[in-house]
């Protein structure tokens, strides 16, 4: 017997609240944010899409591999990830038709049922594809078809949805062993789009880090720095960070376990580095070196005017039997509980007042939102919050974010939005769901008289555009 699909829409009052009043209001300011430009200032799309411009091979290359949030729901429902032929550490992929594997995802896709990867999804399907009926087993092929005829057309290569998504500026994320080949292709194309990179160290930077060893005898090989001395290691960080940012970047990351940060004299943090590079450092020693580090990147931001990001409280790759088949990021990132007013004093004691350095938290422990971050925002001048990050990057999530760091932290210090995301195609409904949110929770706010109509519009065009553009240099 054969069944009718269902339809496949998009509510235009999405994520706004039932309450009347409140919805008109939440209509109003989001008629003026809707449509500005995006600006994604951190992310970890592929370059090389934006340098060879090449179509996308199939549906499940382009929206399944990439995209650990999908794949990780599948896994956890008991997908083998070999099933869907995501990539293993040692380069090999399990001989997979794309078809049967996006069978695997459609006939699946009810487990997404109230998560943001459905918005996100059926926003792609339903705006960026035109599709018009579910995702489910029976429309599996539809969509595989229909999918696979429109990313061999020109409008579908990645410079032109770069462009159809009004997408001022991305940034990618690069190791500093990175040669940054692509983006050199991107700025020689005579292609208007804003492709920059940003400066991830953590191979080089984390002694417990599976590719320390190698990545630091890379690091020497590619700036020509003795890097196993301390001063050497240093300036190949400084060599690295000025190539980078004569590519265009504006801002590091750094995806520490904690926040930890220490700020030992110069004999003690060469004494310390000389353990490292032995090969002998305990966990304490591996802890306090990243420490360490940090703090000498934030030196450096203030030399060289770039932007610190810190991303820690993250158990990564917890599933061990994963990590070792298949490597890092595939969805086995577990939130920590992490501190942060004592981690960070040896950092803030040097550069807390400095009106030339910025440092943008985020956490995956929503429990230091009011008690610890807001607070430090709302007093540091060099200190700004992150938005809501991976398992928070939600509307139950980013809401919380606001009723959080808002009585102590206000808008203004916080930095608007990014997406953090590998899948390009997810780019605008992340930002959609964002504006969304963040008009909904100021409709609430004028509502309640706390705010005037006009402020509550201003702000929320701060928070869709000016401020990540003014928090990230841009």
């Amino acid at each position: 017997m054969t069944t009718t699909p269902h339809p496949l829409t998009l509510h235009d009052d999405r994520l706004f609240a039932a309450d009347p009043v409140q919805r008109a209001i939440a209509q109003r300011l989001y008629s003026h944010t809707r449509h500005l430009p995006i600006i994604s200032p951190h992310g970890h799309t592929d370059p090389s899409w934006f340098a060879g411009n090449e179509a996308f091979a199939n549906a499940t290359e382009l929206l399944l591999l990439p995209d650990h949030y999908v794949f990780r729901m599948l896994y956890s429902q008991g997908v083998p990830l070999d099933a869907l032929g995501i990539p293993r550490a040692d380069g090999t992929r399990a001989d997979v038709d794309p078809r049967e594997a996006w069978r695997v995802f459609a006939s699946r896709f009810h487990l997404f049922r109230g998560t943001p990867s459905s918005m996100w999804l059926n926003h792609v399907f339903h705006d960026v594809f035109g599709l018009r009926v579910r995702l489910d087993a029976t429309t599996s092929d539809h969509y595989f078809d229909h999918i696979n005829e429109a990313l061999q057309t020109p409008a579908f290569r990645p410079r032109a949805l770069f462009e159809r998504f009004n997408i001022e500026l991305i940034a990618t994320t690069e190791s500093p062993l990175d040669p940054l080949d692509h983006h050199a292709a991107i700025r020689s194309s005579g292609w208007k789009g804003r492709v920059i990179t940003a400066y991830r160290p953590d191979a080089v930077v984390d002694p417990e880090h599976e590719q320390f060893p190698h990545a630091l005898r890379a690091f020497g090989e590619i700036t020509g720095e003795d890097v196993y001395t301390w001063e050497g290691y240093l300036r190949a960080h400084r060599q690295r960070r000025d190539y980078f940012a004569r590519m265009g970047a504006t801002s590091t990351d750094h995806g520490h376990p904690t926040a930890a940060t220490a700020d030992l004299s110069r004999i003690d943090a060469q004494r310390l580095f000389e353990k490292v590079v032995r090969g002998g450092a305990s966990a304490a020693d591996a802890e306090l070196f990243r420490a360490q580090v940090l703090t000498e990147m934030a030196a450096m931001s203030l030399d060289d005017g770039l932007v610190m990001q810190i991303h820690p409280g993250c158990f990564r790759n917890h599933n061990r039997a994963l990590f070792e088949r298949f490597g890092r990021d595939k969805g086995a990132d577990i939130p920590l509980r992490t501190e942060y007013v004592h981690a960070l004093k040896p950092l803030l004691d040097r550069f807390g007042n400095e009106p030339n350095f910025q440092l943008l938290l985020f956490t995956l422990d929503e429990s230091t939102y009011s008690r610890e971050l807001a607070p430090l925002a709302g007093h540091y001048p060099a200190l700004f919050l992150g938005p809501a990050w991976w398992f928070h990057d939600a509307p139950e999530g980013m809401w919380r974010f606001r009723e959080q760091t808002l009585s102590s932290g206000g808008f203004y210090n916080t930095v608007g939005f990014n997406d953090d995301t590998r899948a390009f195609l997810s780019i605008p409904a992340r930002h959609d769901v964002a504006r969304r949110v963040d008009c909904a929770f100021l409709a609430k706010l004028v509502s309640e008289h706390r705010m005037d109509e006009d402020e509550a519009m201003e702000v929320a065009m701060d928070l869709a555009y000016r401020l990540p553009k003014k928090a990230y240099k841009l």
